[in-house]
């Protein structure tokens, strides 16, 4: 069994002003920092093997945070992790990204389709890498939505600035354990179908 931990980055300024980030590269905030204190305090509860994240900073430096709480240091990043390309909308907020363009199709904008097609690779390459391990795994709030999303038979909710998501890999699928530290009751809510 191959469990992994998705945490999303801590708060940037970006994400207190209601800004889309995307793959623009913003650090973390204060707030963030603590946050990222927080969720590394949580995961120590547990043994880990293995700390990766997004490329992006503030992924970067959450991991890095999270890692001095579990005696680890972060292994590698991986580009397949960084959040959804926005465009043209990256720096709006969203009402002014939904003034401009109330359709949502950003000029520029990255199908969701290739993030989850990009995220649940580089997922599957750690479960077949790292078989029988615990990682975790630092990236962004888009990105774990579009996993979960992908595995679930409803849409999950916002994910929090360092909140905790678990999924587990049997050696035949992704498992949902929690989203945002709230456990996902049973089997029942998942589609059936194998990585």
């Amino acid at each position: 069994m191959t469990y992994l931990a998705l945490v999303r980055h801590g708060e940037t300024d970006w994400n207190r002003r209601g800004r889309l980030q995307g793959s623009s590269d913003i650090p973390l905030n204060d707030t963030g920092r603590r946050q990222a204190g927080l969720a590394g305090i949580d995961l120590a509860r547990r043994h880990w093997d293995l700390l990766v994240s997004s490329p992006l900073s503030r992924a970067g430096e959450t991991a890095d945070i999270i890692g001095t709480h579990l005696g680890l240091e972060r292994a590698a990043t991986y580009s397949d992790l960084a959040e959804r390309h926005f465009g043209e909308a990256e720096g709006s907020t969203n009402f002014e990204a939904y003034d401009r363009w109330p359709h949502g199709r950003y000029p520029g904008l990255e199908p969701r389709s290739e993030v989850r097609r990009r995220a649940l690779r580089k997922i599957d390459d750690l479960a077949r890498e790292h078989p029988g391990s615990a990682i975790v795994v630092v990236t962004h709030g888009g990105v774990i939505r579009t996993v979960l999303d992908s595995l679930l038979t409803h849409r999950s909710p916002r994910i929090a600035n360092a909140g905790v998501s678990t999924l587990r890999h049997d050696g035949q699928r992704w498992v949902v354990g929690s989203i945002n530290g709230v456990a996902v009751a049973d089997g029942s809510t998942l589609r059936q179908q194998s990585r």
